[in-house]
């Protein structure tokens, strides 16, 4: 959670923990989604569930220190030496900044994670990767099954708009902030996971259609959850004050490519780098000294576009500000009318009585995309105390 212990003092969970708790969450998910039981080859029900299991355990792996609000300062993705990814699926983006998850994807098949994997399991680190990314390319025919694909529904329990991953992350986010925003009702959808099978003879994630209103809440909680704990005015002003760290001449903190180097970087390496600096955004944050929020915007695009006047006035006087940004948005997948782009299909079984059992994409069997298409921005303002009664002045006349 970055920063979030700031304003949420209790929130100090590990992701160690969280990790853990999707590994648990992914063996319940992998049972209740196969009552019925299709697994033709024997040994091959047991074989899905522990890389499920593994693939949740290792999703996280490549997180930096302080979670997402370092991911800036991570070297181009061309550097991790990655083989495992489908070369047209990331030629775009090689000499664009590397992200957590492409970390994840290095540690899994490039160190000797890998091998562990292959020495204790019927697969290595290159089948945990391919549920963790659907840019990886699976190294052979394992997730097919008499003459069925499941590399799809393993990797939708992992990472899709129903994945074990949020389904933790949530509660426990909610629990250990006090927030209440992301209380949801897991064990129901868990109890209602089914898997459909396409014409083309994919295995993709379903739900029971009983469950659509507890989805419907999962959606809008994990939205509630970043809009008023992840995105939160101090955890905000902390990582642009970390990011304007990195960025100085002060600083050469950078993430290496070398794993193992990678590896031994945490919150702890990174507070002791910081309290050995005597950069002045390194000394705000080790002692506890934002910049104090001078507005707050909340909006629609066009709507939060007045900051844009306020912080030419603002530097106009002499201000030293930061503008901070924020985003909210209840998919991370583009929604065009109701139609979800970039994500395989998850599909809606209605098994009503008297009625045929069908199966409907989720985007058609609820309107909580529609309603919640629209961004949520909210732009902030942070002065230096000595500033803010000032640049205050200079808002209001604006």
């Amino acid at each position: 959670m970055g920063f979030s212990e700031l304003p949420f003092p209790s929130a100090v969970h590990s992701r160690y923990a969280h990790s853990l708790g999707a590994m648990e969450l992914a063996g319940r998910a992998f049972d209740l989604c196969f009552r019925r039981d299709p697994f033709v080859a024997p040994g091959r029900r047991a074989l899905y569930r522990q890389l499920v299991r593994m693939a949740a355990l290792c999703h996280d792996l490549g997180h930096a220190p302080f979670s997402h609000c370092t991911e800036f300062a991570m070297p181009p993705l061309r550097s991790l030496g990655i083989d495992a990814y489908t070369p047209d699926k990331v030629a775009a983006r090689l000499d664009q900044t590397a992200s957590h998850e492409d970390y994840t994807i290095a540690i899994l098949t490039r160190s000797s994670l890998s091998d562990t994997l292959r020495a204790s399991f019927a697969f290595d680190g290159r089948h945990v990767a391919a549920l963790v990314s659907r840019e990886v390319a699976p190294p052979d025919d394992l997730f097919v099954d008499g003459g069925q694909d499941y590399r799809r529904i393993l990797s939708q329990l992992i990472s899709s708009e129903l994945d074990v991953d949020r389904l933790d992350y949530l509660v426990r986010d909610s629990y250990f902030s006090g927030a209440r925003y992301g209380e949801i009702d897991v064990n129901w959808i868990l109890s209602n996971l089914e898997w459909h099978v396409d014409t083309r003879g994919d295995v993709s994630l379903a739900l029971d259609r009983r469950a659509i209103y507890a989805f419907d809440d999962f959606m809008i909680a994990r939205y509630h959850m970043f809009v008023m704990v992840y995105f939160h005015h101090k955890s905000v002003v902390y990582e642009e004050m970390l990011k304007r760290h990195f960025t100085s001449r002060a600083c050469d903190y950078r993430f290496p490519s070398d794993l193992d180097q990678y590896l031994e970087m945490d919150d702890v390496h990174l507070y002791g780098w910081l309290r050995a600096s005597s950069d002045g955004w390194a000394r705000r944050i080790v002692e506890r000294r934002p910049y104090r929020r001078a507005l707050e915007v909340h909006g629609s695009a066009e709507e939060v576009v007045v900051v844009t006047d306020i912080l030419a006035r603002l530097d106009a006087a002499g201000i030293d500000r930061i503008a901070a940004g924020s985003t909210g948005k209840l998919s991370r997948y583009n929604v065009i009318g109701q139609k979800r782009e970039g994500a395989p299909p998850i599909y809606v079984i209605d098994r009503a009585p008297g009625r045929r059992e069908r199966a409907t994409a989720l985007e058609d069997a609820t309107r909580v995309f529609e309603r919640y298409q629209d961004e949520r921005h909210i732009a902030r303002i942070y002065v230096a105390d000595d500033r803010v009664e000032e640049a205050q002045r200079i808002i209001g006349a604006a």
